[in-house]
């Protein structure tokens, strides 16, 4: 008896249930059902301002794979919020000194997951820089300094490519995927379909993927608990504040120079990653600017 009231009440509160979101909007449903979840999807996206087309079935089923797999790579997502906390604040205001939109630091995360990486190709540094392409855009790069993996310098160089990019294809989506597929292969691609929209060609896989891959960055970054991410601010790695110093000459032994400073030879590498022997050779005099924390190590 008491199994078949149990049953009862089971069978009506489904019922109503079902009553309940029968008789909600489509959004509304949708919000109930998904919102905090990775299975989220929004309405609209876009990208520096221009809005991906999610009304054509491949582009949302594209997005929707970046989507996903990237709400549900926990432990790496997690710690690409954290590690923005302290890259953005340098990032941000270099784009917006370049006419550059704010949503391409994106672009670094999905490049490097805000990382000094190092691909199987040898890009290298936050951005992914190759060698020639670095130098190109005025970094040095040799085995005593690599500005690869300067975050200011590197992201400058982004910048001056992302706008001569900007300037070639008229719009920033195509200036995003020329960054994974290069301006010449893009352009191809452009010549030989006869279409001039990134949502409209067809591309190598990677760079097919690119921009969808940052949007869902974006997305799930801006409104983590929309996809059940819950990171508080104490979780978050803080920027350690540092004073400049000027080197012009050479330095024998930068273990000896790090401990004339207050810190020792780790700490010096950790905050000047661009230094890359255990020296510095400097026959130019060029000037050098090395990071020496004051507090926080």
């Amino acid at each position: 008896m008491k199994k078949i009231q149990v049953f009862g009440v089971i069978s009506i509160v489904v019922f109503a249930s079902g009553l309940f979101m029968f008789a909600l909007s489509g959004d509304a449903k949708k919000k109930l059902l998904h919102e905090g979840t990775a299975q989220y999807f929004p309405s609209v996206v876009d990208f520096a301002g221009e809005k991906a087309p999610l009304n054509i079935a491949d582009v949302r089923e594209r997005f929707d794979r970046e989507l996903l797999v990237n709400a549900n790579l926990h432990s790496s997502t997690i710690l690409i919020m954290k590690r923005a906390n302290r890259a953005f604040p340098i990032i941000e205001p270099i784009l917006k000194q370049y006419g550059v939109p704010d949503d391409f630091k994106y672009l670094a995360v999905i490049e490097s997951a805000l990382l000094n990486a190092v691909s199987a190709s040898g890009a290298k540094g936050v951005w992914q820089f190759m060698p020639d392409t670095a130098k190109e855009k005025g970094m040095e790069v040799n085995d005593i300094v690599d500005e690869r993996y300067h975050l200011q310098k590197s992201t400058e160089a982004a910048c001056k490519y992302l706008v001569a990019a900007k300037q070639k294809f008229g719009n920033w989506t195509l200036a995003a995927a020329s960054y994974n597929g290069g301006m010449n292969g893009v352009n191809t691609k452009i010549t030989e379909q006869k279409v001039n929209d990134y949502y409209d060609l067809a591309l190598t896989d990677e760079t097919s993927r690119y921009v969808f891959r940052i949007l869902a960055l974006k997305e799930i970054m801006q409104h983590p608990n929309l996809y059940g991410f819950d990171v508080s601010k104490e979780e978050l790695y803080e920027n350690i504040p540092t004073k400049t110093i000027e080197v012009d000459s050479t330095i024998t032994d930068l273990a000896s120079f790090a401990k004339a400073q207050g810190i020792n030879y780790k700490i010096l590498k950790i905050h000047n990653p661009w230094l890359r022997d255990k020296k510095l050779v400097n026959t130019t005099k060029k000037k050098y600017l090395i990071e020496i924390p004051t507090s926080g190590y």
